[in-house]
C-alpha cells in the first residue's frame, strides 16, 4: 500500500477493525488516520485535508464526503492505468509542474513566500507536485482512452440541439482572428562574438576543474526551465529539441567533454551529454541570449511602422507582406494569421484560427483589445515563443462578439458539446462498474454521505 507518502515521524502500522492509524513515538498521539481503502491504496486523513485547504472554497457540499469520494475515483483509474500500461513521459510532467510553479511564484509575490506558504522547501514542493501532476495526466489519459472511440456525425449534433430553446444553447465569449508579421531587430556580430567567447570561457573553466559545468549552469544559463537543475533536462527524443540542438547533444558520446558552441533558434548553448537510453538522450547545457542594443530596436521599429503605413495605403496587403517580409516562420505562409492550437483528449489537436482574448500572447492582446475590426496596429515589442524580443505589427482581422452558439457559427463548439455529453455517460457508466469489482471499505464515521456513486459502500 502507498500509505506513507508524506513523512510523519517514526511510526508503527496498526490493523484494528475498521481503523487503521499511525502513530508518533508517543501512542496516545494520532497523528494520521486511513479513512478509506479502494483495492490495495489507502486514503489518508492527511490527504483529504491538504485538498480541503486547497480546494475548499470551490467544493460544493461536506468537503470531507466530496473529496474522498474524489481521490477514491482517482485511485479507479490509476488502477486501470496499470492494467492498460498507460505511462506518463516524466519530461511531460516536469514541463507542467514548472509552469505550474512559476505561476505560483508569481501569485506569491517570490520563491520565498511560496515557502512560507507551503511550510516546506523548494525542493519538497517539487517533488509533492511532480507527484500530483503526474497521477493527474495518468488520469486524463485514462479517461482519453476510454472515451477515444466516441464519434458524432454532423446530423447527430442537429438533433441534439434541435428543440433545445434558444437560451439553453452554450454562451460563446468573444472571439478574434488576428494576422501578425514580426521582425527581430538585427543583433550586432561583436554581441554575437561577446556570447560564445562567454561560452568558450565557461568550457574553459569545467575542463580545467575550476567548476562543475552545473554550478556554472545555475549562475548563468538563460534557460529558466534547466537552470535551476544545473542545467540538466529530462531524456529527450530528436523530435523534441531543436534541430541544432539535437544535432550536436546525440552526436556527444563522452560525458566529461563540453561541446563547441551551438546556435538554436532560443540562443547559443554548450552542453554536456549524461546519459543515453534508446533513441532518446539526457543532457545538461547553459544558454545565453546575444542582447539588443536600443539602437537596434529602434531601427526596427522604423521599419515596421513604414510596412504598417504602406498597408493602410494599400501599397500592398498584409497578407503579401506577412509572406515577404515576416520572420514568424508559423503565420507567414498562412497570410500572416495566428493559429490557435489546443489539444481536446477525445478530439485530438484542434486548430483554429480563432483567439478568445487571453488565449492570445499578452502583448497581442494588449494591442488588439483597443483595435476596430480592419485596423492595422502601430509597432510593437513582444516575445515569440522562442524567448526573443521581435517588432510586431498586427492586424484585427475579424472581431466575433459574444453570442448565443448557433449551427452555422460555431458548429466545432456544438460538436464538443455533444461529445463531453457522451464521453460523461460513458465515464459515469465505467465508475459504477469498476465500483462492483473493487474492494472499498471506508471507516464507520466517514460513511454517513450522499455520494455522487452510491455503490462504494457494498
Amino acid at each position: 500500500m502507498k500509505l506513507f507518502r508524506r513523512s510523519i515521524c517514526t511510526f508503527v502500522f496498526l490493523f484494528s477493525g475498521v481503523q487503521m492509524y499511525l502513530y508518533s513515538q508517543s501512542p496516545n498521539n494520532v497523528v494520521d488516520e486511513v479513512v478509506w481503502v479502494v483495492g490495495d491504496e489507502a486514503i489518508l486523513r492527511s490527504d483529504v485535508e491538504a485538498a480541503r485547504l486547497d480546494f475548499g472554497a470551490n467544493i460544493k457540499g461536506n468537503p470531507y464526503c466530496v473529496i474522498p469520494e474524489q481521490l477514491a475515483i482517482q485511485k479507479l483509474f490509476l488502477h486501470q492505468a496499470q492494467l492498460d500500461s498507460i505511462e506518463t513521459e516524466s519530461s511531460e510532467v516536469m514541463a507542467e509542474v514548472d509552469a505550474r510553479l512559476n505561476e505560483l511564484t508569481m501569485r506569491a509575490g517570490s520563491k520565498e513566500k511560496l515557502e512560507e506558504y507551503y511550510r516546506k522547501p523548494m525542493t519538497q514542493i517539487r517533488e509533492m507536485m511532480f507527484e500530483t501532476v503526474e497521477e493527474q495526466s495518468t488520469v486524463q489519459k485514462v479517461r482519453a482512452n476510454l472515451t477515444k472511440d466516441i464519434k458524432v456525425t454532423p446530423a447527430e449534433v442537429r438533433r441534439f440541439f434541435k428543440d433545445l430553446p434558444a437560451d439553453s444553447l452554450p454562451w460563446i465569449p468573444a472571439q478574434y482572428e488576428v494576422q501578425i508579421i514580426t521582425q527581430q531587430p538585427r543583433i550586432p556580430q561583436e554581441e554575437i562574438d561577446r556570447v560564445k567567447e562567454e561560452l568558450r570561457n565557461y568550457t574553459e573553466r569545467v575542463n580545467s576543474g575550476e567548476t562543475s559545468f552545473s554550478t556554472l549552469a545555475i549562475m548563468y544559463s538563460e534557460d529558466p526551465g534547466s537552470a535551476r537543475y544545473g542545467g540538466e533536462m529530462d531524456y529527450m527524443g530528436r523530435t523534441e529539441l531543436d534541430p541544432a540542438f539535437a544535432n550536436v547533444a546525440f552526436s556527444l558520446t563522452d560525458p566529461t567533454k563540453v561541446s563547441k558552441v551551438v546556435e538554436s533558434e532560443f540562443g547559443y548553448h554548450i552542453i554536456q551529454l549524461i546519459d543515453k537510453r534508446g533513441d532518446k538522450v539526457k543532457v545538461r547545457h547553459i544558454l545565453r541570449k546575444p542582447k539588443l542594443a536600443q539602437t537596434d530596436i529602434d531601427s526596427t521599429m522604423v521599419r515596421m511602422d513604414s510596412i504598417a503605413e504602406d498597408i493602410r495605403k494599400n501599397k500592398y496587403t498584409i497578407d503579401e507582406a506577412a509572406l515577404y517580409l515576416s520572420d514568424d516562420k508559423n503565420s507567414r505562409s498562412n497570410h500572416g494569421l495566428m493559429t490557435n492550437v489546443k489539444y481536446d483528449p477525445s478530439l485530438g489537436e484542434i486548430r483554429t484560427s480563432r483567439f478568445q482574448l487571453q488565449e492570445l500572447p499578452a502583448e497581442v492582446a494588449k494591442v488588439v483589445s483597443t483595435m476596430n475590426t480592419g485596423e492595422v496596429s502601430e509597432p510593437f515589442m513582444m516575445v515569440n515563443a522562442k524567448g526573443k524580443e521581435v517588432c510586431a505589427v498586427v492586424k484585427l482581422k475579424t472581431h466575433i462578439k459574444a453570442h448565443r452558439a448557433s449551427m452555422s457559427e460555431d458548429f466545432q463548439v456544438l460538436k464538443e458539446v455533444v461529445v463531453s455529453k457522451l464521453q460523461s455517460e460513458k465515464i459515469n457508466q465505467w465508475i459504477r462498474e469498476k465500483q462492483k469489482s473493487t474492494y472499498v471499505r471506508i471507516n464507520e464515521d466517514w460513511r454517513n454521505c450522499e455520494f455522487e456513486y452510491p455503490g462504494w459502500i457494498k
